[in-house]
């Protein structure tokens, strides 16, 4: 089930997430809906569970139509933590969905090594590198309640205000449902 993504000025993106004890049959259910969610869009490829209103940590990551990894399966994070970064670093204009229409460049570490629970919660512990790391990272700070757009410099973050402030109050257009900072849900289809 296509569930709504919540705005980036929504209360609940800027909370820590709580962790999961047991995979229950509702927590399965968020994690479908969740995969359903992001194939409803069109360059998703990551999605936190606060972005849907839940505050639970997890992400799931669908990079199977990406070149460098078609037909990847799909990943689950449950309770990930980021154990290490590579020193390495580089740029890349990242997006968001809980930020339509903005992208930036990021500098992150090209490589991490996480720590994590799989859907049967097995504990597993794994390198990621590319695109790959990025997009963990970028997952993994949701779970922080922290936003692609506050690593930018004080100076990008001073350029990108009207454009936040525009996302903030709905002046933008997306292919997807969206709950709004106040929790009003903005139907599309």
């Amino acid at each position: 089930m296509i569930i709504p993504i919540y705005n980036c000025f929504h209360p609940i993106l800027k909370e820590k997430t709580i962790n999961i004890n047991k995979v229950t049959d509702d927590i399965r259910e968020l994690i479908n809906n969740m995969f359903d969610s992001l194939a409803n869009t069109e360059n998703g490829v990551g999605l936190a569970a606060n972005q849907v209103g839940n505050n639970s940590s997890l992400f799931v990551v669908d990079v199977s139509e990406v070149d460098e990894y078609k037909g990847m399966s799909k990943l689950v994070f449950i309770n990930p933590e980021i154990i290490s970064y590579s020193e390495e670093t580089n740029f890349y204009k990242e997006g968001c969905l809980s930020v339509p229409t903005f992208y930036e460049d990021i500098e992150r570490p090209v490589n991490v090594a996480v720590r994590y629970y799989d859907m049967e919660m097995t504990r597993k512990t794994e390198e990621f590198s590319g695109f790959l790391a990025r997009i963990i990272q970028h997952e993994y700070d949701h779970l922080q309640g922290i936003l692609f757009y506050e690593k930018l410099s004080h100076f990008k973050k001073t350029l990108a205000k009207s454009k936040l402030k525009k996302i903030k109050y709905g002046n933008f257009e997306i292919d997807y449902d969206m709950v709004t900072p106040t929790g009003k849900l903005i139907k599309i289809k």
